[in-house]
Parts: C-alpha cells; sequence; structure tokens
C-alpha cells in the first residue's frame, strides 16, 4: 500500500494543480510562472543529486574507485533517451511559437499537453525506480526516503499541473477540458514508475544505472526547458530565487526523511 500511495502522489499533485483552472480567472503571469518553473526545476536538480545519484554511486561502491562507472552510463542514457523523445514527438513550449519535433497537424493545445507530458516521464520513472529500490530489499533506500521524493516531486507537480491547465484555458478551451488535459500530461507518471518498478525487479543489478538514468532525463527536462523559461523577459531573478527554494525543500525533504 505504500508503494501504491507513494506512486500516485506525483499525479495527484499534478491534478490538484490542474483544478486551479477553476478557481482562477486570469491567466498566470510571467513572472509567477518563472517563480513556479523555477521552483520545479530546484526540486528537480536536489531529487536528481541526492535521491538518484548519490544512491547510484553508494550502490556500486564495491566498485571502488569505478564505483562512478554506473552512475555516468545512466546518466548519459537518461539525457539521450529524453534528447530522443524530444526529437520525434511533436510538443509546443507555452512561451514558445514554434512548435518542436517532426511537423505535425496535431492542435496547438495537444502540444502543449505533449511537451509537459515529456517531462513528466522522468520524475514517474525517479520515482518508480527509487520505490523498486525500496522494494528489493536494498538498505541504503527507505520507504521514508522513496516516499521524500514522491512528495518533493508532487510539490513541484502543483506549480506544473497550474501552469499547463492555465494556458490552456487562455487558448480557449473550456475550463473541463483544461483541467482534464493537466490531469492528462500527468497521467505518464504511475504508469512510468510501475514499468520501472517491473524493469527493476527483473533485473536487480540494474537499479544504479536505473537510478541515474533517471536522473539524466530529468536535469535534460531542467536544462533544456524549464532553465530557459524562468529566464526569460525582465526580473529573471525572481526564478533563480525561487529555484534556490525549490532546491532547498527537496534537499530537506530528502535529508530529513531519508
Amino acid at each position: 500500500m505504500k508503494v501504491i500511495i507513494g506512486i500516485l502522489i506525483p499525479f495527484f499533485g499534478t491534478s490538484l494543480g490542474a483544478a486551479f483552472v477553476f478557481f482562477m480567472r486570469k491567466s498566470l503571469s510571467d513572472m509567477l510562472q518563472r517563480a513556479l518553473t523555477g521552483f520545479a526545476a530546484g526540486v528537480m536538480v536536489a531529487a536528481s543529486i541526492w535521491s538518484l545519484l548519490i544512491p547510484a554511486i553508494d550502490q556500486s561502491s564495491e566498485m571502488g574507485k569505478w564505483s562512478f562507472v554506473p552512475a555516468t552510463v545512466g546518466f548519459w542514457a537518461g539525457m539521450m533517451f529524453l534528447l530522443m523523445l524530444d526529437t520525434v514527438i511533436p510538443h509546443l513550449h507555452q512561451k514558445s511559437e514554434k512548435a518542436e519535433g517532426p511537423k505535425s497537424q496535431l492542435k496547438r493545445t495537444t502540444m502543449m499537453i505533449l511537451a509537459v507530458t515529456l517531462h513528466n516521464i522522468p520524475e514517474g520513472m525517479a520515482v518508480g525506480v527509487v520505490y523498486a529500490g525500496y522494494l528489493s530489499g536494498n538498505a541504503k533506500i527507505t520507504a521514508a526516503g522513496a516516499f521524500a521524493l514522491a512528495l518533493g516531486i508532487a510539490i513541484q507537480n502543483l506549480p506544473e499541473g497550474a501552469i499547463i491547465s492555465m494556458p490552456l484555458r487562455a487558448e480557449g478551451m473550456k475550463k473541463s477540458k483544461a483541467f482534464l488535459g493537466g490531469v492528462l500530461s500527468g497521467i505518464v507518471e504511475p504508469i512510468g514508475a510501475v514499468l520501472t518498478i517491473l524493469a527493476a525487479s527483473l533485473i536487480v543489478p540494474a537499479l544504479p544505472y536505473l537510478l541515474s538514468f533517471a536522473a539524466g532525463a530529468m536535469l535534460y527536462v531542467v536544462v533544456e526547458e524549464l532553465i530557459p523559461e524562468m529566464s526569460q523577459g525582465t526580473h529573471s531573478n525572481i526564478g533563480t530565487v525561487c529555484f534556490a527554494l525549490g532546491f532547498s525543500v527537496m534537499m530537506v525533504l530528502d535529508v530529513a526523511l531519508g
């Protein structure tokens, strides 16, 4: 039951954030969007380090001075995986007028949902692989540590849900459909978590590689999408400050609960 709850918490965070569309009349201001994006980026960077990369290296400690190898290989595999998805899936970032990926006849709103869905995939994988480590009996990954990661991602998913549903509403979509779009963008998280748990259970020695794979995928999203978005326009320092806030929150959660 703990694992099921942990897997679903990030999805609930996205759904709750998407529900803001029912209570807010106007679209999010640029400054608020930068602040929320910066916070999300900070959480993801801290989670990649404390919850994924450091455990990956620790679990390879028997390799001695070569213990960095699984973390490095997995990290680059995750980066390349997201780069591949970024290339083959048509998507549109909310502050961009030009779609990325192959040419498509998809609606603008559909491609906006796909853009958020893309960066929710590594978040689901991250939660799944940490819970896989817990289920495997790995003493270095506790239930509290796995829950801390799930909770941290859920917290940063709150603003992410609003960041997708509010622009969809601004594009002329009905509130119910905008909410559904936000919810659907997060459904890949529990799906990705379950698939990752299944993969890790089949290949237990691959756990360090999967941990760092999720970290690489998350950091790709941060550098390719979130940091540019939080830095656009004037007063970009608000994004930097909120990045530090998100980083601190995730670091505290991981160390205090993990």
